[in-house]
């Protein structure tokens, strides 16, 4: 009797540590190795829909790619990270100017990290008059961290005028942020400063440069299936084809 006590108390401790899990409006999960997907949240035209983002381990501290969506989450996750590795956020990328990627910029260059963005999301945000990244990259760059090597590519138009991807050649991974739609997307979402014809062209790029990735992260819900490019790809070309065959409006 004892023993189906102890294990009911288990299943429900067990079931409670699920829900909050679920429920945390920063969640994070281990991707593969020194990798970590971690998602926040915000609403969109009324539903609340997650941000996908990812941190990377090194030796010499970890690497931030986009800061939180939730701005009350910019403190936590490094309060978290801190926690979970022992180690300090050095590096944070922002990966296009929207808020979403960019928004935390100010908050993590303050505590003295390292915050870099592609030259054309500097130039945006400086238009805009938005806090800005201390280091503005060229369109492709390598780094190298510690004991890992990415490479930041910019693919050309998309999603955003400005967005860039991250590649990891050595885990195969692509971190597309909101140039990549998740698997399960049924739409191109929020193209409010998007080019959909150049789009499709710089998803090719993107497919001919990395080749058989294991992972991708895309921006927002969804997992890290490599399934995401191709689906992608083609809402990209039914849009395209959607909008070549509407008639003229003459506006």
């Amino acid at each position: 009797m004892r023993k189906l006590v102890s294990i009911i108390l288990f299943l429900v401790i067990a079931s409670n540590s699920f829900a909050q899990s679920k429920n945390s409006p920063l969640q994070i999960s281990h991707l593969t190795g020194d990798f970590y997907v971690y998602k926040t949240f915000n609403d969109y035209n009324g539903v609340k829909i997650s941000a996908n983002a990812l941190y990377l381990v090194t030796d010499k501290g970890v690497v931030l790619f986009d800061a939180p969506w939730d701005k009350t989450q910019f403190e936590p996750l490094i309060d978290s990270i801190k926690t979970k590795h022992n180690k300090d956020i050095v590096m944070v990328f922002a990966t296009h100017s929207h808020d979403d990627r960019a928004g935390g910029l100010d908050f993590y260059r303050k505590k003295g990290i390292k915050t870099y963005s592609g030259n054309l999301t500097d130039k945006i945000l400086k238009e805009k008059k938005e806090p800005r990244a201390e280091f503005v990259l060229p369109n492709d760059t390598i780094f190298t961290v510690g004991n890992h090597k990415f490479e930041v590519y910019y693919p050309g138009k998309g999603h955003a005028p400005d967005n860039i991807v991250v590649w990891f050649n050595k885990e195969k991974i692509l971190y597309g942020a909101c140039f990549i739609k998740s698997a399960e997307a049924e739409d191109l979402g929020y193209l409010g400063d998007s080019d959909v014809k150049e789009w499709e062209k710089s998803i090719k790029k993107v497919q001919s440069k990395f080749k058989n990735p294991t992972y991708v992260i895309p921006g927002h819900e969804g997992g890290t299936t490599s399934k995401s490019i191709n689906h992608t790809l083609k809402l990209v070309q039914d849009y395209n084809l959607s909008k070549k065959g509407s008639p003229k409006t003459g506006k």
